[in-house]
């Protein structure tokens, strides 16, 4: 019959099906008494586990004890099983195993495990009660100082001129505070939503830095600070996104401007770095921290952003916690929103790069971001 399909042909479009399907998908097979290994994987599960399937332990793949119990449990029992997991690393994942029982083969139990990738609806969700969250406790404040201003221009200040010219000014601050805090809410909410999908651009870091420096002079001007901004040898385009790698040298160099004196400088250095290693190396002696690193990887050199200020500099016990979402060195007040560098941290995570600190009291503070270099070509 010309329209038949041989068991064979069926099984070659099987696996074409198989190698097509966007979900990773590995066949599992075990005996009793007997650790279970993987049969095979598709496409699908190869990228993501970036290992040789066929043959390997079930724990080269699924590393976590509660994924492994649930389908050894499985395949001795033939029933099926759904798990839900994380993956820990600098970009954190979330997954859901469905695994299903099929027909024994040589006396060897097999199940087919299909991994579905919940990360992005997860980080909706939590991107949700998050801004819920942050915007409802950070809000208050400001709302209700403008609460009470304007009831009293109803009442003590209504026909006082004087006052109600100083309360209109203070009322418009608090206005544009909480829109400012609402915009970088917004703004940290949708980097975290895209943040374990890393970018594919090209970035000229060179010009992208000149273009900020040109862009915030009319503050600089107003505060009395000069920029000074330097690339060394070797400086190549990195691998980004330019609105944000804009939004992270705005931040920095924001900060440094704000902290340093009427008549004080501001440097923003480019380096290159051959290496990981080279990338962390601290810029001076004295105290530094890392406040972000990324996982290694072989031969892959970067590019390397400092922002030195020559403001009052930074006590060592606050340094960790730099990075946290409305932290603030108590004593210095910036006019901020004090998410400017839990948005630097969050965009340099997504570009797969790292964040540093070195800073003392009285000694100014350096702000230092390194990111991959862009493939030649």
């Amino acid at each position: 019959m010309g329209g038949a399909i041989t068991s064979a042909g069926a099984g070659a479009a099987a696996q074409m099906i198989l190698e097509l399907l966007p979900e990773p998908v590995i066949l599992v097979r075990g005996r009793d008494g007997e650790a279970p290994e993987i049969a095979y994987g598709n496409q699908a599960a190869r990228e993501v586990f970036r290992v040789e399937l066929a043959g390997a332990p079930l724990g080269v793949a699924l590393r976590r004890p509660e994924v492994l119990e649930a389908i050894e449990e499985a395949l001795s029992t033939s029933t099926g099983v759904e798990v839900a997991f994380e993956t820990i690393g600098v970009q954190p994942r979330y997954w859901r195993a469905f695994a299903r029982p099929l027909e024994p083969v040589d006396g060897q139990r097999q199940l087919v495990v299909v991994l579905r990738d919940e990360t992005d609806a997860r980080r909706t969700e939590r991107m949700r009660a998050d801004f819920l969250a942050n915007a409802s406790h950070e809000l208050r404040t400001p709302l209700a100082s403008l609460a009470g201003f304007v009831e009293t221009l109803r009442t003590h200040a209504k026909d006082d001129a004087q006052a109600r010219e100083k309360f209109l000014g203070i009322m418009a601050q608090q206005a544009t505070r909480m829109a400012r805090l609402v915009d970088d809410l917004l703004s940290l909410s949708r980097i975290e939503l895209n943040e374990h999908i890393a970018p594919s651009g090209k970035v000229d870091l060179a010009r992208t830095v000149q273009d900020v420096a040109d862009a915030i002079r009319p503050l600089t001007e107003e505060r009395k600070v000069s920029i000074a901004t330097r690339a060394g040898p070797g400086v190549g385009s990195v691998t980004g996104d330019r609105d944000q790698l804009v939004q992270v040298i705005q931040n920095l160099v924001d900060n440094a401007v704000k902290y340093t004196p009427p008549g004080g400088r501001v440097e923003v250095a480019l380096e290159a770095a051959s290496s990981l290693e080279a990338a962390r190396a601290p810029s001076r002696q004295g105290v530094g921290l890392s406040l972000l690193s990324p996982d290694a990887a072989d031969g892959q050199g970067y590019v390397v952003l400092r922002v030195i200020d020559q403001g009052p500099g930074i006590a060592r016990q606050h340094l960790p916690r730099l990075s946290e979402r409305f932290y603030r060195v108590e004593g210095q007040k910036s006019g901020g929103t004090g998410l400017g560098l839990a948005i630097v941290k969050h965009v340099v995570n997504r570009h797969r790069g790292g964040l540093m600190v070195e800073s003392a009291e009285g000694e100014g503070a350096t702000f230092s971001v390194y990111l991959p270099l862009a493939a030649a070509g």
